[in-house]
């Protein structure tokens, strides 16, 4: 296979090695490591943990531990790939930008703007989700008040510095770690009966109520589409590594952690919750956490989770944004976008790439309250397999990349897939299954029907785009200059 395509650019590049050296697009190396390792822990713990773990409960019963199991490996197993190639060429574009090279012009534009219009959609849901909150806690403040509040409020974080950024996220994980693990050690006290005198729960709500699988072999498959999604943002940490002195150890560490970090925080509390209630309870379908701290007397247990999903929320709302105007950055890199995208401000932050993206999510949000059944709900159907897609790229993407760092700069590969190309294949196999399923199943079906619409819409305007760069005998816009691919880089 011949070498990647070069890459175009504006003659500035998004990508460096590590080793204290700053990035010379004016984006600034403000991440802290303590920042990175953060971001990585909670990047796996979004808000879909807390609410909608219950209906993937109710779905599957205690085999909700195999779906999160077999969906957890998948993500373990992308997040290696997307970690190889990560740690090689650093960049705030990540996948986008790897598909750009690996796959096609087309690839990393259409890649890029689905990944965008999913983060900004987001927005709509955790600004929403959290002015909820907020409204219950203070009936006087209308609810879209508090929506617009946040908004403006982790929009001045994001638009003051990337550390600015880097710090709230820190606190807003930091909380979810600590709720998360405090949860896991006092469910599990309860399970083996301490202390002393409280009746030990055992094993029994595991195989009673209908057995480990009540709903049959099948619902294994329903839940993992219920939860696959949950596991959006385990990525970011390959954005946010570029903003950091030592992005190719911020990377290696975060992939090399990944496995812990899924087995903690998701299938370590989901077998707390399944293990110490009936899997039927309709307390468990509503709220699962608030479900078990009440079943242990824990008081104020509803409050206590209502801060923990606020913290959760606003700290999706933060990174999402983040994530969101990187991407809108990358691409306006590399021509795909606005080049005012790819312009920083003072502080060394994309500010015309963060007000696109808040732009977009606050009429997302508008439609929330005004069209919540119609146009809001297409926004969500159709970003909905997003993730999906993002993670069959990232396969694909590597096929290729790795047989060229191998040629080229074998120096780079300090993070390797396993058992390559087979795992690679394998992992491929299983998304298209799932994407299969979610074809066959009612519940997916307008969802992924919609997001598949929405994908092919970009693509055509990204190979319409592309050709007509080749037909101007260019890689990139007029007078664009074109680079060589970072990885035949000295």
């Amino acid at each position: 296979m011949g070498a990647l395509p070069p890459a175009p650019t504006t003659g500035r590049t998004t990508e460096h090695t590590g080793g204290g050296s700053p990035p010379p697009d004016g984006l600034q190396a403000g991440l802290k490591n303590r920042h990175l390792s953060m971001i990585a822990i909670g990047g796996v713990i979004g808000a879909g943990l807390f609410v909608g773990s219950g209906a993937g409960i109710s779905a599957a019963g205690p085999g909700i531990l195999i779906s999160y199991a077999l969906t957890g490996l998948l993500v373990v197993l992308v997040m290696r790939m997307l970690g190889e190639m990560a740690a090689a060429s650093p960049t705030s574009g990540s996948f986008s930008a790897y598909a750009d090279r690996a796959l096609g012009r087309w690839a990393g534009f259409t890649i890029g703007w689905l990944y965008w219009f999913f983060w900004s959609v987001v927005l709509a849901v955790e600004a929403t989700a959290a002015a909820a909150i907020l409204t219950n806690w203070v009936p006087a403040v209308p609810q879209w008040a508090w929506a617009l509040l946040v908004m403006i409020v982790l929009t001045g974080t994001n638009l003051v510095s990337v550390k600015s950024f880097g710090e709230f996220e820190f606190w807003f994980a930091g909380i979810k770690v600590v709720a998360i693990v405090v949860f896991i050690l006092v469910g599990a006290l309860a399970i083996f009966g301490l202390p002393p005198g409280d009746e030990a729960v055992g094993l029994s709500n595991l195989t009673g109520h209908g057995g480990f699988l009540p709903n049959g072999p099948g619902a294994i498959l329903s839940g993992m589409l219920l939860v696959v999604f949950s596991f959006m943002g385990s990525e970011i940490v390959t954005l946010a590594a570029s903003e950091s002195p030592d992005p190719v150890r911020a990377v290696r560490k975060a992939v090399n952690s990944v496995i812990w970090r899924i087995a903690l925080f998701y299938i370590g509390s989901i077998t707390v919750i399944v293990t110490l209630l009936p899997w039927d309870d309709k307390a468990v379908a509503e709220s699962p956490y608030v479900a078990v701290l009440r079943s242990l007397d824990i008081p104020y247990a509803g409050t206590v989770m209502d801060v923990v999903v606020l913290t959760a929320v606003l700290s999706c709302l933060n990174s999402g944004l983040y994530t969101a105007s990187r991407m809108a950055f990358s691409l306006g890199e590399r021509g795909d976008a606005p080049r005012s995208f790819a312009r920083v401000n003072k502080g060394g932050v994309p500010a015309v790439a963060i007000w696109a993206s808040v732009a977009f999510g606050f009429v997302a949000t508008i439609f929330s309250y005004t069209s919540k059944d119609t146009i809001f709900q297409f926004l969500l159907n159709s970003s909905g397999a997003v993730a999906l897609f993002v993670w069959l790229v990232i396969c694909f993407s590597q096929l290729r990349m790795r047989k060229v760092i191998e040629r080229e700069t074998p120096e780079r590969l300090t993070v390797r897939m396993w058992m390559y190309p087979y795992l690679t294949y394998a992992t491929i196999a299983l998304i298209l299954f799932v994407v299969g399923y979610m074809f066959y199943d009612p519940d997916g079906r307008e969802q992924m029907v919609l997001s598949v619409v929405a994908g092919v819409l970009v693509l055509a305007v990204g190979l319409v785009r592309d050709r007509r760069r080749r037909a101007r005998g260019t890689g990139g816009e007029p007078g664009q200059d074109v680079r060589k691919d970072a990885l035949t880089r000295s």
